[in-house]
This record gives structure tokens, sequence and C-alpha cells, in this order.
């Protein structure tokens, strides 16, 4: 089960880590699209526009289907809950990092009043 989720997320953070790759992620969210017309919105070559729908098709976050010579791409039935959830425990985790800095700071400025006061 977790080498199963990790081989999972590792492939759709690569797939989602590069820039080409999202925008077709937003661009099939508004409406499925060939290969052909998503290599032409990104100005790239068929070649290279197969190739990240491969990488997106590999994370189960797009799905392709051929009819006759055009294939066409959908959004993947795969959410990003997993995704999701392991991003918000680090948020989770940093968040209360940050909030024991603000205690931390807080503190440490009372202190520097409370010594001011001292010093008069």
């Amino acid at each position: 089960m977790v080498q199963y989720m990790t081989t999972r997320l590792d492939a759709s953070f690569a797939a989602l880590a590069d820039a080409t790759r999202r925008g077709v992620l937003q661009q099939l969210g508004r409406a499925d699209a060939s290969i052909t017309e998503l290599a032409q919105k990104f100005h790239m070559t068929l070649t290279g526009m197969k190739k990240h729908v491969g990488v997106l098709e590999k994370a189960g976050l797009v799905t392709t289907q051929k009819i006759g010579r055009v294939r066409t791409c959908r959004l993947g039935r795969r959410r990003l809950a997993e995704e999701a959830a392991w991003i918000d425990g680090y948020r989770q985790l940093w968040s209360a990092r940050f909030d024991e800095l603000d205690m931390i700071i807080e503190e440490l400025k009372l202190k520097e009043k409370a010594d001011g006061r001292k010093k008069r």
C-alpha cells in the first residue's frame, strides 16, 4: 500500500512538475482536445506533445482515445486527493511550526519590553 501510494505520488508530482503539462491539464479542464490541437496551442511538435501526454497518462491524470487518425485527450478519472492530502500534511506541519515561532517572538518582545522598563 505505502509503496503503491509513493509510486503514484512520484508519478503525479513528476507530471505536475512541468509547466506545459500543468497547462495541458488546465486546457483539458475546459474541454477535451486532440494532441494536434494541444501541440498547436502550446507551440510544440506533435512528438513533443505526445511525450507530455504520455507522462500525464502514465500518472493517470489524462486518458486518450484514438478514433481513426485522431487521438483525443481528456482529464483522467483520477483526482489529486492523495497528492492534496500529502501536501496538506506538510502545510499543517509548517503552520504549526510558524505558530510556535510566533509565540516565541511574542515572548521575546514581552521580555524585551520588561527589560526596557527595568533599565529606566
